[in-house]
């Protein structure tokens, strides 16, 4: 991290420098949303900043009104040869260009390195070629690339997830919920195939956000005779009740002799062993459609303003750089090392070393594999423990809860437990609103939103008496609490990097869109939008950051009258120009007296003549609808991994028939905190915990804000921004247990 007058110094040599951002290869939703964040950081830092149209090298200039232009993407079959490479050099020298930003896959980032090392000798062929001069040549003498991974298959190794993933996701598990209820009406089995010819993480990751009862992904082929496994499992979930059956198979699915298992061999084997009613979908090109999720716009706005720093900071002999996320941490890896684990993967399949091709992926892939093993079929417990456990929900409900359940109650039972949930919190725990649940009573859980057990927001001290006797009635050893602040009454708070809180994100962003839409044709408008979160703005900050809102006030960055003074001007001088539309977030509880109405109040009448005002108060529609794909993935391993944490403390803590659990870390929270899931003690952070307001004392997307003012063209410091740390890919950083 660079010392904050180091960065202030970085940003002037900015000035006078050109660069390039060019998007290649197949296309990814929030390519256009890193577009405009390259745009932007450049034009923030002095540089002039030009855009590659169809990755033709022929460039344009692009003025900061350019952000977020739609570039085209493609495969460009001339800059594979030496004469390609040698005409896409002349046109950037013409430009004076010497640092490019390239948005693509492996294929892309590893031509452009390609083009990088070739550099020199391609100026010294245009110099004896007569096209440039010999000081043209020495001026421009080094090209510096930084690639960002543009790719709906997260088949990139050292990322986390690639710039499209989070979308892709999105379309396969809308299709998967429209599945599931006419699939339950006939009672049908789908066989679904998604993208993924080499890398099987879309239909991973779907099998387990759905519950999917076989999946077939090139890295894991099935046993031999695996036809005859598959069937038994349908069938037998069929026998207990279930109306549905849902096959997830990667297009590039293959059998252990390398053989390719198509959707329609599925099918048929389906419908002549088990006479189910079969159908199959094909998602195709769906999947890179629509518009890109709240996830992959922020990560793609992060990541551009990470390269163009990595360009600024870049010399003649640091190594082309891919900008990558890491946790929730923004990293620059080496781009040949990645690409070089890239290709061992596939090196290990083709040998047909599976198991190792799992572990390349990363210690992401190999948890959501091992993960979904684990929940999608019953395993029967090696012997019966003496312990029980009871799951509630506390506080406002949240999309995701209900994934947290069902994988806690699964594992519960798996490792021998009796596993009880609860209804309604502590209230119902209070009242003996305790049952006794199995495996197929979570199942189709995944999908819900809300909590289907029911959450309140009381407190246990209210009814404790009540609790402690239902808590030896049940003979209850250890208690799993989902929920939120009112969890602190059990001696539980959040205390994660990252909660369960993406559905709210996505509805604030998709209604933020929607409402900048209404005014498309209209006269200039700026919208004050109120988002919920009560003292807490992570939400209006992330989905500021979104939809390229001009202002988002929250509690945690105190703002005064001076600074709504220059909000309002900013704006107002940008509503002078060609812009029609702006967008004000303010979170609810942000300040006492500057109320929505008060901003609106403010910028009606500081706009008049020049533009006019509108509010919308999102309200509880953030809390609604299904959980998103990260929710899902997200809810379902905390729940396992708090089960296997609760079962290994029941056992450090069982001494002669009873549980002594009087330790500080027999209370604890859950969470991913920067690039690791921690298991936190209650008694430590309630040190660092704001209880007036319901909050940690120190937020950890605070650093966002800056993010969020830069994009919106305002004119600050850099002293705060933390810059990517350099770090290798090798197979002991691919194991390293990491978030998700």
């Amino acid at each position: 991290m660079a010392a904050a007058l180091d960065l202030e110094k970085l940003r002037m040599a900015g000035a006078g420098m050109a660069l390039a951002v060019l998007t290649s290869g197949g296309d990814a939703q929030g390519m256009n949303a890193a577009v405009r964040a390259v745009t932007r950081m450049g034009i923030y830092v002095g540089a002039k900043v030009f855009l590659i149209y169809e990755v033709r090298f022929n460039i344009f200039f692009c003025h900061s009104q350019g952000g977020g232009t739609i570039i085209g993407s493609a495969r460009c079959k001339a800059f594979t040869t030496r004469e390609g490479r040698l005409l896409a050099a002349y046109n950037l020298v013409q430009h004076g260009i010497t640092n490019l930003c390239v948005i693509g896959g492996d294929g892309s980032l590893t031509g452009a390195n390609i083009f990088r090392t070739e550099w020199g000798g391609l100026l010294e062929q245009l110099v004896k070629d007569g096209k440039i001069t010999k000081e043209v040549a020495k001026k421009y003498c080094h090209l510096n690339i930084v690639g960002l991974v543009g790719s709906i298959d997260n088949d990139f190794c050292g990322t986390d997830m690639t710039i499209g993933t989070d979308s892709a996701l999105h379309r396969i598990m809308e299709v998967i919920d429209a599945i599931t209820t006419t699939a339950q009406s006939h009672q049908r089995t789908f066989v679904l195939e998604v993208m993924g010819r080499h890398c099987g993480y879309l239909a991973l990751v779907s099998a387990l956000a759905s519950g999917a009862d076989w999946l077939f992904i090139p890295e894991a082929p099935p046993e031999d005779g695996w036809e005859d496994f598959m069937c038994a499992r349908l069938g037998e979930t069929r026998s207990r009740g279930s109306r549905l059956n849902i096959i997830i198979i990667a297009e590039g699915a293959i059998d252990r002799n390398g053989k390719p298992i198509s959707s329609s061999y599925v099918k048929d084997l389906v419908v002549q062993r088990l006479g189910f009613d079969t159908r199959v979908t094909v998602l195709g090109h769906v999947q890179r459609g629509g518009t890109p999720s709240a996830f992959d716009r922020v990560l793609s706005s992060k990541m551009g303003m990470e390269a163009v720093m990595a360009l600024l900071e870049a010399t003649p002999d640091t190594p082309a750089c891919v900008v990558s996320l890491s946790g929730n941490q923004s990293v620059r890896l080496p781009l040949m090392e990645c690409v070089q684990v890239t290709k061992e993967v596939q090196k290990a399949m083709d040998e047909k070393r599976f198991e190792e091709a799992i572990q390349l992926r990363g210690r992401s892939f190999e948890n959501n594999w091992n993960i979904y093993k684990l929940l999608a079929h019953q395993k029967i417990a090696h012997e019966k423990t003496h312990f029980s456990l009871a799951i509630l929900n506390v506080g406002a409900p949240a999309a995701g809860m209900n994934a947290a359940v069902r994988s806690a109650v699964r594992i519960g039972i798996s490792q021998g437990h009796t596993v009880y949930v609860v209804n309604d919190g502590f209230e119902g725990l209070s009242k003996g609103q305790i049952r006794k649940v199995g495996w197929h009573d979570v199942a189709g859980w995944l999908g819900r939103g809300g909590s289907m057990l029911g959450t309140k927001r009381t407190l246990p001290k209210t009814s404790m008496e009540k609790i402690v006797e239902n808590v030896r009635k049940f003979n209850i050893h250890s208690l799993l609490v989902v929920g939120g602040f009112e969890g602190w009454g059990s001696h539980t708070c959040s205390n994660s990097d990252i909660c369960a809180n993406e559905p709210s994100l996505l509805s604030s962003a998709q209604s933020c869109d929607r409402i900048k839409q209404s005014a498309s044709g209209t006269k200039r408008r700026v919208f004050i939008v109120e988002t919920m979160g009560g003292y807490c703005g992570y939400l209006s900050t992330v989905t500021g950051i979104a939809v390229g809102a001009d202002a988002a006030y929250v509690y945690e960055d105190p703002f005064t009258i001076h600074d709504l003074k220059v909000n309002v001007e900013h704006l107002t001088e940008k509503m002078k120009t060609d812009i029609q539309r702006g967008l004000v977030l303010r979170n609810e509880k942000c300040h006492e007296h500057y109320t929505t109405e008060f901003l609106y109040n403010l910028y009606s009448s500081e706009g008049r003549g020049i533009f006019d005002c509108r509010i919308n108060v999102l309200g509880h529609l953030q809390q609604g609808g299904a959980p998103t794909p990260f929710d899902r993935n997200y809810g379902t391993k905390l729940g396992v991994k708090a089960m296997l944490w609760m079962s290994e403390k029941l056992q450090e803590a069982y001494r002669k028939g009873r549980v002594f659990a009087n330790s500080a870390d027999s209370a604890c929270v859950i969470g991913l905190r920067k690039k690791m899931v921690a298991f936190s003690p209650v008694t430590e952070l309630k040190k660092v915990t704001d209880f007036e307001h319901r909050l940690p004392q120190e937020q950890w997307w605070l650093n966002l804000r800056l993010m969020l003012k830069m994009l919106a063209n305002y004119q600050i410091s850099l002293t705060e921004y933390i810059s990517g740390k350099m770090e290798h890919v090798t197979r002991r950083t691919l194991s390293i247990e990491k978030g998700f």
